[in-house]
């Protein structure tokens, strides 16, 4: 079996994304799939492989060496066949709940029985914060929320900053009644690599990183509430709110939820590493594959990249995310790999998963 090599520095046996944090509606532009393709996606909580079936493929490969990040999946799944869409909304969190007791016992009650003891142990965090809220990243974003934003702003500032602006009253906003001192102060502890490591994602992720991360946060914030419109970002109003009200990541909106119950069953879920399935000799017309190369070694990406591009039909689009670490194709692809410039200007401009710095579109030639 191939091995990856995150897979002995970070722990993946709790959840650590219980939601994506990626923006699907960039990613599917970037896939730019026809009906019928084999897609592969990195699993981390399932939501954007859940939005690949809006493409119509013929199946969707899903992997993660990380069981926990698959079991959620798996509830989502259930889910979407047992729940009406309000019903998804409110056990996922999304929406207020007080009924999601129940909604979490009718789920889980047609889990296999390995499934429902992973979800049992879980149940009164699920009952509290949502399926969408019950992992190590967002419980990061519930400490800021509950503990450290009040100490910068009020409620009625949170809430003011979700209000529709124009481009310039948002920049008027956010430098005079938002980037206050203590705001910043907050940015500089909160961000920094040691409490994303420890409270957020894990020390290890940090490995190949070079740099400020409150320095970079700081200046990404200003993208998601200057030249986006906050008021249409799940992503912001999770991490201020904690829920996504009525800003929905593409999965939970109404108008793909019937597209996807319908198609549940061409997602195929392996519990193995990227690398595992490369070493398959199967093939693909798309790639979703996260940020994972932000968490390898130079060598190791050249190699992985090269495995990938063995594993790609021609014209398969690679899409992936880039925060703190550069990453992208190494020249020696050159002749065998396009860079996708248009797609990837505007997937930058439009990715309200605002952490991000790179976002990054390649076509196998």
């Amino acid at each position: 079996m191939a091995d990856s090599e995150i897979s002995g520095k970070a722990s993946f046996e709790t959840i650590r994304y219980a939601q994506l944090w990626e923006d699907a509606d960039i990613l599917l532009m970037g896939l730019a799939s026809a009906p019928g393709a084999t897609l592969v996606s990195i699993c981390s909580a399932g939501d954007n492989a859940l939005a690949m079936l809006t493409l119509d493929p013929a199946r969707v490969v899903v992997v993660d060496l990380s069981a926990a990040q698959v079991e959620c999946l798996k509830i989502r799944i259930a889910a979407y066949r047992q729940l009406d869409h309000a019903g998804l909304l409110e056990l996922l969190g999304s929406r207020p709940s007080d009924r999601r007791e129940a909604l979490f016992d009718c789920v889980v009650s047609t889990l296999p029985s390995a499934s429902r003891a992973f979800w049992s142990s879980r149940r009164k965090a699920v009952i509290r914060h949502g399926l969408a809220g019950v992992g190590k990243f967002e419980r990061y974003f519930r400490i800021l929320r509950r503990y450290l934003l009040p100490l910068s702003h009020g409620r009625k500032t949170v809430d003011a900053l979700f209000v529709s602006r124009s481009r310039e009253e948002r920049e008027r906003f956010l430098s005079k009644r938002w980037n206050n001192r203590r705001w910043r102060l907050l940015l500089k502890v909160f961000c920094s690599r040691t409490a994303l490591g420890w409270i957020g994602r894990d020390p290890s992720f940090f490995d190949h990183v070079e740099g400020s991360a409150a320095d970079h946060v700081a200046r990404r914030i200003v993208h998601a509430a200057v030249e986006l419109n906050p008021s249409e970002n799940p992503y912001l109003r999770w991490i201020l709110r904690g829920m996504h009200d009525s800003a929905l990541p593409l999965a939970y909106r109404e108008e793909h939820f019937a597209a996807i119950r319908d198609r549940l069953d061409r997602l195929d879920i392996r519990p193995v590493a990227l690398e595992t399935f490369l070493a398959t000799g199967e093939k693909a017309d798309g790639f979703n594959l996260s940020d994972i190369f932000e968490y390898m070694s130079r060598e190791t990406f050249e190699q992985v990249y090269g495995r990938i591009v063995a594993a790609a039909n021609k014209g398969a689009h690679l899409v992936y995310w880039n925060m703190m670490v550069p990453r992208r194709m190494p020249e020696m692809f050159g002749s065998r790999v396009s860079r996708l410039t248009a797609l990837e200007r505007r997937g930058r401009a439009e990715d309200k998963a605002f952490f991000y710095s790179d976002f990054v579109v390649e076509e196998m030639r």
